[in-house]
């Protein structure tokens, strides 16, 4: 089990109910405001935290890729100019005809939200702000979906693989999944 904890948020689910009514491909772009960590920080060194990239942008590339339902067919990446070369806009294509872009920057403002996904589908787009606040445009039935506070699916992710332990069911998450998203992550970090 590795920890994608955000396909297991409350209002993940919700988006993925809601796209699986969805046919046709699907538009992802995914903005992470990281902020600044010093080049001399365990995250960022490859052989101790695996750099950031590999680290946490890992998590937002799973998110896209669990919300298309469809392997990742494509990837290229784009890294500012900077001694971390933490900064990086990564575009993902899936072999449904669905594109996904990860902004992982860590050049931003500490007074702009973290994480802000937006979904453009068949006409209608969800807006998920923070892990507090769903907004749904032209969904029929839906309109938003907000919680009193952050939830990023950390408890519903552990819970979900202790009960896979217990009753020996599937992993939370499946194998090929796992090994597809690291290998995107890595190949992301690669200079």
């Amino acid at each position: 089990m590795v920890g994608f904890n955000r396909r297991f948020a409350p209002q993940v689910q919700k988006m993925k109910a809601l796209l699986a009514g969805v046919t046709g491909p699907k538009a992802f772009v995914m903005t992470v405001n990281a902020g600044a960590i010093p080049a001399d920080h365990w995250t960022q060194d490859p052989a101790v935290g695996g750099g950031r990239i590999v680290g946490e942008a890992c998590h937002f590339i799973d998110l896209l890729r669990f919300l298309a339902d469809a392997p990742i067919a494509r990837v290229e990446a784009l890294a500012m100019d900077s001694a971390t070369g933490d900064s990086v806009s990564i575009s993902l294509s899936f072999s449904d005809g669905s594109i996904g872009t990860v902004h992982y920057l860590a050049n931003g403002s500490k007074a702009f939200p973290k994480e802000r996904l937006e979904v453009f589908a068949a006409g209608r787009v969800l807006q998920l702000d923070n892990f507090r606040r769903l907004v749904g445009f032209g969904w029929p039935g839906f309109k938003s979906m907000n919680l009193w506070r952050q939830d990023k699916g950390q408890r519903a992710c552990a819970a979900a693989f202790v009960e896979a332990l217990r009753n020996g069911g599937p992993a939370p998450i499946p194998l090929e999944e796992i090994l597809e998203v690291s290998r995107v992550a890595i190949e992301v970090a690669q200079p």
